[in-house]
């Protein structure tokens, strides 16, 4: 599971961050306008088969990269493993799991209602299997496949069974590029990206954030150098809330449409030179500008603004700014993606929560699809 308040993180992964060519970027385009209709749901009854459907075409982007799932095992050339259970015994998040390269924890299923064609699957366990009690499984495209501005990443995705407090899932991305006079990036100033973060202890809503430095600090760890600006999307409202939720309302019903456990959703981030804009079902819901003052048209001040604000109806949350310091501006550069699941060992750590006594497993999410695009 990746989760919000991740201060460990830095250590387990800073080291593992390679460096690849540089992203050129795009130009700056006019901030987000709404879609004229509404995004499609899925039905709450799926179809009995499960056609193969073609990737979707959008106005303006060419297809750049893409997985389906359709084949008969997951993909050497696209995925990677990451097991074991992070530096030290820890991911930087306070998991009880411990992560395996077996087909128990990752595998392609076909059949899964209301999908197009096969799916990921990824599973979390509760079984004593070497050092832990539960196992899951991580997968990312670090050195097989990174991407940065102009481009849209996105992912169909239905966390079925994530319904307890303590279990969770995520589709993020981690810094796949570093400065040349350095042998690597340190977190947080190499940034990070999560574009569906959902929890079963807050179920019926999604996170999109990001993360970053204040200062450079000579690419050191320190713990009091992480910013984030992340923002809720309810499914029900189609919008982010009034208010941000807390731990409350779990479990949800299996039949329950009004949470990412209820069927699939389209998780996705537009990354454009100067911002990124989170969406769910095309849905855009938080707009992050990596520079001071481009949120509100203030001038420069210094200050990490937020607010909500009215778009085409709906409440949408804008965020600056994520490029503090000239030595690196992470979101100018290229980032990996992962799929990672996992259960949540404590309160204070984890933004899903310690796992509950009652929580069910197996727990499984499919993946339907992972899409890039490149914006023309």
């Amino acid at each position: 599971m990746k989760f919000l308040n991740a201060s460990v993180l830095a250590l387990c992964l800073a080291a593992t961050i390679l460096s690849c060519s540089k992203s050129g970027g795009d130009n700056p385009t006019p901030p987000y306008v709404p879609p004229t209709t509404p995004p499609v749901t899925p039905p709450v009854t799926p179809p009995a088969n499960t056609p193969v459907v073609p990737p979707i075409v959008y106005s303006g982007y060419t297809l750049l990269w893409n997985d389906e799932f359709n084949s008969t095992s997951i993909d050497g050339a696209n995925w990677n493993f990451e097991t074991g259970t992070g530096v030290n015994g820890d991911f930087g998040t306070g998991q009880l799991d411990r992560a395996t390269n077996r087909p128990e924890n990752a595998t392609i299923e076909n059949g899964v209602l209301n999908s197009g064609g096969g799916c990921l699957a990824i599973t979390t366990r509760k079984e004593t299997y070497l050092d832990r009690n539960y196992t899951s499984a991580r997968l990312t495209t670090q050195d097989k496949g990174s991407w940065g501005p102009g481009t849209r990443i996105e992912a169909r995705v239905w966390a079925r069974d994530v319904r307890y407090k303590g279990q969770g899932f995520a589709f993020w991305m981690m810094p796949a590029e570093k400065p040349t006079n350095q042998p690597y990036i340190m977190w947080p100033q190499g940034g990070e990206v999560d574009i569906m973060e959902y929890v079963g202890a807050i179920p019926k809503y999604n996170l999109g954030t990001v993360h970053y430095a204040w200062s450079w600090e000579n690419n050191t760890y320190q713990s009091w150098n992480h910013g984030h600006k992340g923002g809720y999307y309810s499914y029900q409202e189609t919008q982010v809330p009034a208010v941000n939720p807390a731990y409350g309302g779990w479990p949800v019903a299996a039949t329950e449409t009004n949470a990412g456990s209820g069927g699939f959703h389209i998780y996705r981030v537009d990354w454009y030179a100067n911002r990124m804009e989170f969406a769910v079902d095309d849905q855009v819901y938080h707009i992050n500008y990596f520079n001071d003052g481009e949120a509100f048209n203030n001038a420069p001040d210094g200050q990490d603004a937020d607010g909500n604000v009215t778009i085409g109806g709906k409440r949408v949350m804008k965020s600056e700014y994520s490029h503090h310091f000239a030595e690196w501006s992470p979101f100018s550069h290229k980032f990996f993606l992962l799929l990672t699941a996992g259960v949540g060992g404590n309160d204070n750590m984890t933004y899903g929560g310690a796992i509950v006594n009652d929580a069910q497993f197996p727990c499984t999410t499919y993946i339907d699809w992972v899409r890039v695009y490149q914006r023309n």
